[in-house]
This record gives C-alpha cells, sequence and structure tokens, in this order.
C-alpha cells in the first residue's frame, strides 16, 4: 500500500490514529482503513465492492440496493481488517443478551447484516482502531441507513468515536491525499490553492461549489434537472449500450474522435452556474429515433463523441466562467464523472491556459470509495458525533 506524506498548517495531530471508513451511499459498499501518524498517511487497505446486479435493470433501484450493501459490507469490512493485518480471531464468546438486545435494536431494519454482524463479534477481536467514520449524506437514504447503522453498532460495541461525513466533502477533499506515483509530500497552503471552484460531477450530482477554505464552501450552481452522469447513463440506454452508460460512452468515444452530430448545450449562455442535461437526453432520444437504418455502429459511435462533447463544453464553460467571476486560484474536481479521459483532459489545458491550478483525483477514487470518506474525517476530526444521534440524510448539502 502507498505512503504519504501530508503536512497541513494548522492541522498536525502528532498522537497518530487509525480509521476505518465506511461509504453506502449509492451501490458501491467501500471500506477503508487510514493511518496517519505525525502527518505520515499510510492506506491499509481500501476495497470497494461494486454492485453488478444494476447492470441488468439499466440504474440503481434504491432497496436493491440496500439488500445488496447487506451482504456486502461484512466481507468487505473483514477483507480490509485482513489487508490491514487487524484481523485476529479468539475463541467464541458469546454477547451479552443486553448488549445484544442493543445491536439487533440498531439492526432492527438491516436483518441480513444483523447476524454477520453478531457471528463475526463473536468470534473475532477487538481491531486497534481509534476513529469510525462513515457517510451520512447526500445519497440514497436506503443505502445510507445501512452504512450508519453498521457504523452505529461498531461505535456501541466497541466504544469507538463516529465522524459523520458529507458525501460531497469527501469527493473535493480526496484530492489532498497525493498521487501515488507522484511526490509522497503534499504541502496544503492555503494562499496557493484558496479560494477555488470545485465541480463535483456524477450520477446523482452536479454542483459547482466556492471553496474558501477546508470546511467553508459555498454552492453557487447545481442542476435543474439531470446530473451529468445520468445524462451519460440515459443516453448509453437509448443506444442499448449498458449501465452504468458513461465509461461505456466515455470508451466508445475514445476511438471516434469527430461525430458530425449537433446536439445541444443547454443552458451554456445563461448568466449564472446552474446546468441542466434532461434537454440533452431528449435530443439523443430525438436523433435516434430518426435514423432510417437504426442502431448501426458508426452512428452508435458518432452519437458518443457527440453526448461526450456536448456534457464537457457545459461543464468546462460552466466551471471556469465561475473561476474567473470568483477570482480563483484552484480548480478541484470530484465524482465519478472526473474519470472521463477526455473530460481530465481538457480541463488540465484550459487550467493551464488560465494559469490556474487545477487537482483532479485519481481515477479509482473518482467514484465512490471509502478512503475518501477516511481522509474527509481526518480534516474534521474533532466533528465526533454519540453514535445514538447519527442519522441518514439523503438532501444533506456542504455549507460554511
Amino acid at each position: 500500500m502507498p505512503i504519504f506524506i501530508v503536512k497541513i498548517a494548522s492541522l498536525r495531530y502528532d498522537h497518530g490514529m487509525k480509521i476505518l471508513a465506511i461509504e453506502t451511499s449509492c451501490d458501491d459498499t467501500g471500506i477503508s482503513i487510514l493511518q496517519e501518524k505525525k502527518g505520515q498517511f499510510k492506506v491499509l487497505s481500501n476495497i470497494v465492492s461494486s454492485q453488478q446486479i444494476h447492470q441488468n435493470y439499466g440504474g440503481v433501484f434504491p432497496m436493491m440496493a440496500k439488500r445488496e450493501h447487506q451482504f456486502n459490507l461484512l466481507p468487505a469490512f473483514k477483507k480490509a481488517l485482513r489487508e490491514s493485518k487487524l484481523l485476529i480471531s479468539k475463541p467464541k464468546f458469546l454477547i451479552s443478551n443486553k448488549k445484544r438486545g442493543v445491536i439487533e435494536k440498531i439492526l432492527e431494519k438491516e436483518q441480513e447484516l444483523l447476524p454477520q454482524l453478531i457471528e463475526f463479534l463473536e468470534n473475532y477481536e477487538k481491531p486497534k482502531l481509534d476513529i469510525l467514520a462513515v457517510t451520512h449524506g447526500p445519497g440514497l437514504e436506503p443505502c445510507l441507513w445501512v452504512g450508519v447503522n453498521f457504523a452505529k453498532s461498531l461505535s456501541f460495541i466497541w466504544d469507538l468515536p463516529i465522524i459523520p461525513v458529507n458525501h460531497i466533502e469527501a469527493h473535493i477533499l480526496v484530492n489532498f491525499l497525493p498521487k501515488i506515483d507522484e511526490s509522497s509530500k503534499l504541502k496544503v497552503k492555503s494562499s496557493k490553492l484558496f479560494p477555488a471552484i470545485c465541480l463535483v460531477v456524477s450520477g446523482g450530482h452536479t454542483q459547482l461549489i466556492l471553496m474558501k477554505k477546508i470546511g467553508t464552501y459555498k454552492i453557487i450552481g447545481e442542476t435543474r434537472d439531470d446530473a451529468a452522469g445520468e445524462c451519460f447513463d440515459k443516453a448509453a440506454k437509448i443506444l442499448g449500450l449498458g449501465y452504468p452508460g458513461g465509461p461505456i460512452i466515455s470508451q466508445i468515444a475514445a476511438r471516434q474522435k469527430k461525430s458530425g452530430i449537433q446536439l445541444p448545450r443547454p443552458m451554456i449562455h445563461s448568466e449564472d452556474y446552474d446546468f441542466s442535461f434532461s434537454g440533452l437526453k431528449t435530443a439523443v432520444l430525438y436523433a435516434t429515433r430518426e435514423q432510417k437504418h437504426g442502431l448501426t455502429q458508426p452512428y452508435i459511435a458518432k452519437m458518443c463523441t457527440a453526448v461526450q462533447d456536448a456534457i464537457i463544453d457545459v461543464l468546462l464553460k460552466k466551471t471556469f466562467n465561475a473561476a474567473k467571476y470568483y477570482n480563483v486560484k484552484t480548480i478541484i474536481l470530484g465524482g465519478g464523472v472526473s474519470a472521463n479521459q477526455e473530460l481530465r483532459k481538457q480541463f488540465q489545458l484550459k487550467a493551464k491556459k488560465e494559469n490556474l491550478g487545477v487537482m483532479i483525483p485519481e481515477k479509482n477514487l473518482s467514484t465512490d470509495n471509502g478512503l475518501m470518506i477516511a481522509i474527509a474525517s481526518y480534516f474534521h476530526r474533532k466533528n465526533t458525533t454519540p453514535w445514538q444521534k447519527i442519522k441518514a440524510n439523503a438532501n444533506l448539502r456542504v455549507s460554511k
């Protein structure tokens, strides 16, 4: 596993800690264990279990995703502990009826997870962890509750503090981990990074956020209907390409440099920083219906390029308009769509031209994962919350 050195003025914590982070906001079950000591970070494990079942339905069904999280959490958790050398078996020790009753109450809506956790707790030692971190929003509420209740159970039985983490902020803060294949040191200097414009773009979110410093945010624009990732998915479904659509469209577009198909760029000239992608999806639908020869491979390739170009053009224009207006120093990307290779390339080129810094997470950290929750909890490590008070909030927003 990589070792990261992160020096952050006024945020040093010299006693060291091991953070267990849990992410279940949508259809990826993420468990990560991050070790920090005197500003040095070491990723002990970062497990992501993706739910392939949704590919059969062309989208994520919340209650189905909730059930899959219940099946995936314990295996991912045990694998993370094993990789971190923290999984230690013990002679079976039955949990007292009183403690068992509390866990049963916490997990009363997670009946598939309950027996797995009880068996685990009775057969393994308490690992040497210091903090639990869990996504409590935004996201799909049934999915969020699985992770929250799992964390609450562990907090109760192991007497560990919990830090609730905002999923959107975590997509931003994962950028402050250095690149694995670059220098192992990163100095976060406010004078060079902030203010920044953050574009968080995924299947469920498209937001422009003004970031004055870590922990201080203002949403200045967001989608009025479909998110960019949702538009990718719906366009892919129209073209018969399967789910999730973003990676498939990106792969096809990479081989089809020119399109020749004209698609709208919704709201690209509006005098605000909001987005709208439902009209683009509709334009793809109408254009496809008009094809006399059906969905030929050449047509699909051209349409994939056209869809990708339209989405990127809007994201690029809005983001850099905001950067200019707010006179920022850095552009920060996050969310699953930021893994798109063409988007990454164009943002890097534009930032260089405008003499702005740009931060883009590694592709495996663009999509949902536990490591982003772990690093976000480190920045907010003083915000521990009693497990009894933590709740899922599907509509949670970043704020000051």
